[in-house]
């Protein structure tokens, strides 16, 4: 795994940092001093099984991608290796049993980190201050640090948890539309036309949703067409207004209490625009005015990027937790 001498991290102990989601894998390689240096991303989500996240099909998608990282960027040698990971606080039992030996193993790698997504979206977001952070997206966590400890909230999946989620948006605004459907009350005529837009008859509905793997992704799939109906549907409106608050009661779960925590939004479904972000600025203004709101700084990867440099320059101040930020130094043979 080595590059030409002038290669740009030639001679430089190197990191990798990794996030791993839904979407796929996006993996970069850099140094402490020169940062991000080369980048790759696979389209192919990591399997979960029985054991939970797959580590073999992990590795299997990762180590061609590391070699051609390391070549592209001349780095000689990963002292570090974060991994990001979905999923990781309740399916990640075999990466930690598994994935620090094969990163060893197969690339060198001396100290492993393995973060849920929801540390390496604070990290990105907020990077090594005390607050709180609510990532949306299909799904919905928040998750909080007064650097002594996290504390988490929701993060359940579309059928526990994840309220406010655009799942949990999608789902509610279909909900409204079947009622319209029926002739029931509580129902929007302007979300039935819509969904008969997107899905076709209603009766079909159920038949095809409820089999797919994939029914939370659908069902978020519905999120953008609410939001588009809010401005003049109340039914939407009001969707969107319990949403916000579902984001505040679990942001207010976890903030700190004291001081002045920083609190940030991250993930794709924050692109809904002013129809969520109205309520749930005011909500946040309401019930955390303690705290200061700021934009996040960057995404997963970006945290994943931000604790492979400070764990490989030992300045790392992210508190540890066995589920959700599980460090090891590995053996290299």
């Amino acid at each position: 795994m080595s590059g030409g001498g002038d290669a740009p991290g030639a001679g430089a102990p190197g990191f990798l940092a990794v996030d791993s989601g839904g979407s796929g894998l996006r993996a970069v390689v850099g140094t402490v001093d020169r940062g991000v240096l080369a980048r790759r991303e696979s389209r192919e989500p990591v399997r979960t099984g029985v054991r939970g996240i797959d580590p073999g099909h992990l590795m299997e998608q990762l180590v061609p991608m590391v070699r051609a990282l390391t070549a592209e960027s001349g780095t000689e040698r990963l002292e570090v290796a974060v991994v990001g990971a979905a999923g990781l606080a309740t399916l990640g039992d075999a990466l930690r049993a598994e994935l620090p030996a094969a990163l060893a193993r197969d690339l060198g790698v001396r100290t492993v980190a393995l973060a849920a997504d929801a540390v390496t979206a604070y990290a990105g977001a907020l990077g090594p201050r005390p607050g709180a952070v609510v990532a949306a997206g299909t799904g919905l966590i928040a998750i909080g640090t007064d650097l002594t400890r996290w504390r988490r909230a929701d993060g359940w999946g579309h059928l526990l948890g994840d309220c406010g989620s655009g799942a949990w948006i999608g789902q509610a605004g279909l909900e409204a539309a079947l009622r319209a459907y029926d002739g029931r009350a509580g129902g929007s005529t302007r979300l039935l036309a819509a969904a008969e837009d997107q899905f076709g008859p209603m009766p079909e509905l159920p038949g095809t949703l409820y089999p797919r793997p994939d029914r939370a992704a659908v069902l978020a799939s519905f999120a953008p067409r609410v939001a588009g109906c809010a401005a003049d549907d109340p039914v939407a409106a009001g969707i969107l207004r319990t949403a916000a608050r579902h984001m505040a009661d679990s942001a207010v779960a976890v903030c700190p209490a004291e001081g002045e925590p920083r609190v940030a939004l991250t993930g794709g479904l924050f692109k809904l625009g002013a129809p969520l972000l109205v309520p749930l600025e005011e909500e946040l203004a309401m019930r955390l005015p303690h705290a200061r709101r700021v934009p996040a700084e960057g995404d997963p990867l970006d945290g994943s990027v931000r604790i492979a440099t400070e764990l490989a320059a030992g300045t790392l101040t992210l508190p540890g937790d066995e589920k959700l930020l599980f460090t090891v130094s590995t053996k290299v043979d």
